[in-house]
């Protein structure tokens, strides 16, 4: 009845770091009016200085589009963050039939006495209760109302780069919840690989990836 499945992260749009930082450097040097300064190497030295100085509105000509496969649990949180456009998969139009797919949370890799028998029962049940709702004739928005938090939904998220690294900065903090922080761990290493002039100052970063920086 049900698939276990762990998270997964895909970006779909990233700039390579030449353009962002094109597209970066543009940007500052309208503001400082500093176009004669330009030169190799000033782009890295200003955006270097944006960054320390707190300047971080030229960030957010930068965009990068992500898709998520979580659980509805973590997009709860996930789409708190305002500056962002969100595309999520919707129980309201997505029936969910046959196998069913659930994120496996974050304590399987350590779980109590009888703590999984208790979760397989109750997502068992829910899921079972949805589907019996839709054989009575409820639509799937009213039997979505029975559908787990760790059911599995995709979700593609875009925004500039200095959401991303509010976002990031947040979210792999040792207190985010530990299914926000599986999937915000490999972005960050992604990014870091990607685009370090943008994301490897962060502390939180320098913290868990210091050995790619």
């Amino acid at each position: 009845m049900i698939k276990i499945i762990k998270p997964a992260v895909f970006p779909i749009i990233t700039p390579a770091q030449h353009t962002a930082l094109q597209i970066f450097e543009a940007a500052a040097r309208t503001c400082y009016q500093s176009f004669e300064k330009q030169k190799e190497g000033s782009a890295e030295r200003l955006l270097l200085h944006c960054i320390e100085s707190g300047h971080h509105s030229t960030l957010e000509h930068i965009s990068l589009t992500v898709r998520f496969i979580t659980s509805r649990g973590v997009t709860h949180e996930l789409v708190r963050h305002r500056l962002c456009a969100f595309s999520q998969e919707s129980t309201r139009y997505v029936k969910y039939d046959g196998e069913v797919q659930i994120i496996e949370p974050w304590w399987f890799k350590n779980p109590k006495p009888g703590q999984y028998n208790i979760w397989e029962s109750s997502i068992n049940s829910s899921i079972t209760a949805y589907q019996n709702l839709i054989r009575v004739g409820a639509s799937l928005q009213a039997a979505r109302g029975v559908l787990p938090n760790d059911l599995k939904t995709d979700i593609v998220v875009t925004a500039n780069l200095r959401e991303w690294r509010h976002i990031i900065s947040l979210r792999l903090e040792k207190d985010a919840h530990p299914d926000m922080r599986a999937v915000m761990q490999p972005l960050a290493q992604y990014l870091v690989e990607r685009l370090p002039l943008f994301f490897s100052d962060l502390e939180v970063i320098k913290k868990r990836y210091h050995e790619v920086l």
